[in-house]
């Protein structure tokens, strides 16, 4: 089988500091990932006008959400410095792209992006992102079978990403035989998962489905302060997640009809005496 593409998700788990996406590259790197996302905003296009005003506690005070999503949001001087620190480690970066902006800005460093849950219903963004990359990817969570249809029609992806958007997902909701599904319908397009929920094993499953992108959120530790640290991977569960996914590719093999293995050969000879 295709070798999995693994990203890992930092998003905004980074709250803002350069350190700690440089350690999160680091995690990614040493787990052996095929990349490593960030997520890019312009806050003053991306927050609903209702919400700028609105009063958010957070680790540096009390401040507007506005304020919160600048505060978090790198520019200009730390991709340089990501990009160029990502290069020095082995793995290629790149970002989910909330906004025309975004896109722009990330054209200039990638030629992958990805459109998120939220926005594949944003036709004109979809079309920016796919003008501007080499290879997108969507995620269908939160979306109609109508909508990720319309999406696909518009942008022509390269790899669907099925999903579920809850923050962490519930097991019996995960639907991960949606990913089979998938297949038959885009046989030319490569079907991804971006997990969000708790626990590794579930991710396994959809390699055997025939994912061939999986994505994970990561974090330093899941009790810092943010949204999507919960539903985040530990570097010792990007660890084993990178291992066990690798394993299962290495079991799934060919396929039948049956043959007898070398490795069988001495078995067979004890046990049949041929």
């Amino acid at each position: 089988m295709k070798k999995v593409n693994i990203i890992a998700e930092i998003g905004i788990n980074h709250n803002g500091d350069l350190e700690v996406a440089k350690k999160l590259i680091d995690v990614a790197a040493v787990a052996g990932c095929n990349y490593a996302k960030f997520q890019k905003r312009n806050p003053d296009i991306c927050v609903p006008e209702k919400q700028k005003k609105k009063i958010k506690k957070t680790p540096w005070g009390k401040m507007t959400y506005l304020e919160y999503k600048h505060r978090i949001e790198f520019g200009k001087d730390e991709y340089d410095e990501l990009f160029d620190y990502a290069k020095s480690k082995g793995i290629e970066i790149f970002a989910s792209v909330w906004d025309k902006d975004s896109v722009d800005f990330m054209s200039k460093y990638t030629t992958v992006m990805k459109i998120p849950s939220a926005l594949i219903t944003n036709l004109e963004l979809c079309r920016e992102a796919r003008k501007n990359c080499d290879t997108l990817i969507i995620s269908t969570g939160m979306s109609t079978e109508k909508e990720i249809d319309r999406c696909v029609e518009v942008c022509n992806p390269d790899v669907i990403m099925h999903t579920n958007s809850s923050y962490p997902s519930k097991i019996e909701e995960l639907n991960l035989s949606y990913i089979e599904y998938l297949r038959r319908k885009h046989p030319k397009k490569e079907i991804g998962y971006s997990a969000h929920e708790y626990g590794l094993v579930t991710t396994f499953v959809t390699v055997a489905l025939g994912a061939s992108w999986i994505e994970r959120h990561i974090t330093l530790d899941r009790t810092m302060w943010g949204s999507d640290q919960l539903a985040s991977v530990e570097p010792i569960g990007l660890i084993k997640l990178m291992k066990g996914i690798r394993d299962v590719e290495k079991s799934i093999g060919p396929g039948g009809p049956r043959k007898v293995l070398g490795s069988e050969l001495s078995k067979r000879k004890s046990l049949r005496g041929e």
